[in-house]
């Protein structure tokens, strides 16, 4: 999870965010929707979400990092970012489309441009708050926590998005500043069923080898670090309100997230 560059902005001239050359792909011959018209007015286009990280976006938020005085390896290079990025990439089809797998924040604001979404379901997986972040929505004072994706007995539904293989590596690249900027998940391939039929999709799930995986907490202290965290980009808890409100508008039960977003309500009252 990662700074956006609307933040940066505030301390940074915006011109060299205006000045970011456009690119939106033609327009899908479908309905990018179609299976999904609920999320036509809930899902924010990749042309107006500050996530959508290109390389411009990306010195902005190196420049923010300096300012609050965080290390040069604050995030791992761009070196790393694009071996990583590559490494997994040749393993598909480059003359397919891309399918990527959305549990958190992707499902409101991918930051990429897609041309189909669906409701998808992956087995043997559930969302959980594993990792320590006092980055976007935590702070050193006031750690929060991020979403990720750890290996259960439950079915995570949630939806996936197909790229058009022309656009996948500028597509991909975007999304792994955005996922990738610190190695907190483990990108993979998986199986993921969709009522159209089951497609094999980019998924990011947890590190559990990273300094920052804390694994899962007891509910109580989950919640009260939730309640109480914020940093620049806003609290923990108005993420875990924005994941609870779009699940529900899309008629997506998670019990787990229920639960903790009562827990955080009553420890946001104390």
């Amino acid at each position: 999870m990662a700074l956006p560059a609307n933040n940066l902005l505030a301390d940074i001239d915006g011109g060299a965010r205006k000045a970011l050359p456009a690119q939106r792909p033609p327009a899908p011959a479908k309905d990018a929707f179609r299976h999904v018209p609920a999320l036509r007015a809930r899902i924010r286009h990749a042309d107006d979400s500050e996530l959508r990280v290109t390389p411009e976006v990306l010195c902005l938020w190196d420049a923010r990092a300096r300012e609050q005085g965080r290390p040069a390896n604050w995030r791992l290079s761009d070196q790393e970012l694009e071996q990583t990025r590559l490494a997994l990439l040749k393993q598909r089809d480059s003359a397919q489309a891309l399918w990527i797998y959305a549990y958190g924040s992707l499902m409101w604001d991918p930051g990429f441009h897609f041309d189909e979404v669906r409701f998808a379901d992956l087995a043997g997986h559930r969302r959980r708050f594993l990792f320590r972040t006092t980055l976007g929505r935590g702070s050193p004072e006031t750690p929060g926590l991020m979403l990720s994706l750890e290996p259960g007995p439950d079915v995570c539904r949630g939806l996936v998005f197909r790229v058009r293989a022309d656009c996948a590596d500028l597509e991909s690249a975007c999304l792994w500043r955005r996922e990738m900027i610190r190695g907190s998940y483990r990108p993979t391939w998986l199986a993921v069923d969709t009522p159209q039929g089951a497609v094999t999709a980019l998924v990011f799930a947890a590190n559990p080898t990273h300094p920052d995986h804390v694994g899962e907490l007891p509910l109580s202290q989950t919640a009260a670090m939730i309640a109480g965290a914020s940093g620049v980009i806003g609290s923990n808890r108005q993420y875990l309100e924005q994941l609870a409100e779009q699940l529900d508008e899309l008629g997506i039960a998670d019990l787990y997230l229920r639960e903790l977003r009562l827990q955080v309500q009553r420890a946001a009252c104390t």
